[in-house]
């Protein structure tokens, strides 16, 4: 699965829809078969990411909340109130949000950053989302209304709330652009619409989704770094494909999306949703690449579930189990790595942590 060194585009290969091996727990009549690992919704355990991976078919399984057994987790205490500095102030990084907007409210109230009302109360406290605000959760404009404002209000109080650009941005940016317009998919003939509805699109987000909020997303940076922490969506070396800088791939993103066309877009959005590069032998070197030529000492990135990457996924049969149970960020690829996706809509939980961590 990991793409690590010496695995470039010119070692993989096309893929074509046969190329993928779904899980039998996938299907609602098939039984849970454990020694399939659950990450590996697409390719196959033994198999490189192809080059023509295209997320034609459900990217991960989508596992209901109600699904699995709801972990009930003790909060972590408040974080204390930022104390007055002449410098920057803390940093926070929040993992994929995916419509659940009253357990990101919670999430950001435990740790001190909005207050009862929902208002900014974090004086100079610097805050990243790592993407994915929308789709399989049930209102991801309600999330991207609320990170909008609060970007206004801790500018004001002297600190920020920023984003990066998640490929469920993208998705829903392709969506709403293109809607049944082919595109070369790389598996055949594919839709945004499709790959929208089949990857947890919300009829409700598209009927409320405005002009203001496509700006926004279309703005997006794709890469950021800060206090030392290369700040990225996927857990992917595909970012290399757009530019040996910062700027530039940024840059390059916000072309692409300027340009509007429905095949380079759509090339874009798949690139950004391949996954699990830092993951098994070869993930420390895939994480070098990144930091060598972007700068950072350690990566951080949402999109792949934490559980996903333990293989901690309850069945969907209605079997007791224990479910997902995540505590926190998970720390891996030598250290390299922190993942930050919690698996919320998978009943584990929405993380909001402050950088460095504390363990």
């Amino acid at each position: 699965m990991t793409q690590g060194a010496g695995q470039g585009p010119e070692a993989e290969r096309t893929a074509t829809l046969r190329d993928f091996r779904v899980p039998a727990y996938v299907h609602e009549t098939g039984p849970y078969v454990r020694s399939v690992h659950p990450g590996d919704a697409l390719p196959a355990v033994d198999e490189a990411y192809p080059e023509g991976y295209t997320p034609t078919q459900r990217d991960l399984p989508v596992i209901n909340r109600g699904d699995t057994v709801q972990v009930k987790v003790e909060p972590a205490p408040a974080a204390p109130a930022p104390e007055p500095a002449t410098g920057p102030g803390p940093l926070f990084v929040v993992g994929d949000v995916h419509g659940y907007l009253d357990e990101l409210t919670t999430a950001l109230q435990e740790q001190g950053l909005i207050d009862a009302s929902g208002q900014w109360c974090a004086g100079t406290t610097r805050l990243w989302f790592l993407g994915d605000f929308t789709d399989r959760g049930p209102d991801g404009i309600g999330v991207i209304d609320l990170v909008m404002r609060l970007s206004a209000e801790a500018a004001a109080a002297g600190g920020y709330c920023k984003a990066l650009m998640g490929n469920h941005e993208l998705l829903l940016l392709g969506a709403k652009r293109f809607g049944d317009t082919p595109v070369n998919s790389g598996a055949g003939t594919a839709t945004f619409q499709a790959a929208w509805l089949l990857n947890g699109g919300q009829k409700t987000d598209m009927d409320r989704l405005q002009d203001h909020h496509l700006q926004w997303m279309a703005r997006l940076d794709a890469v950021e770094l800060v206090d030392g922490y290369l700040l990225l969506h996927s857990d992917t070396t595909a970012y290399l494909d757009y530019g040996d800088s910062i700027e530039a791939v940024n840059d390059t993103v916000r072309e692409a999306l300027t340009r509007n066309d429905a095949d380079e877009v759509w090339d874009l959005f798949r690139k950004f949703t391949k996954r699990f590069s830092f993951r098994d032998e070869g993930g420390a070197e895939a994480v070098r690449s990144l930091l060598d030529t972007y700068g950072g000492t350690r990566v951080v990135h949402g999109h792949s579930p934490i559980p996903y990457l333990l293989g901690e996924v309850g069945s969907e049969d209605g079997e007791e189990s224990a479910g997902p149970v995540v505590e926190g960020p998970h720390v891996y690829a030598d250290g390299l790595a922190i993942a930050m996706d919690g698996g919320v809509t998978m009943a584990g939980k929405l993380l909001v942590r402050q950088l460095p961590l504390d363990n």
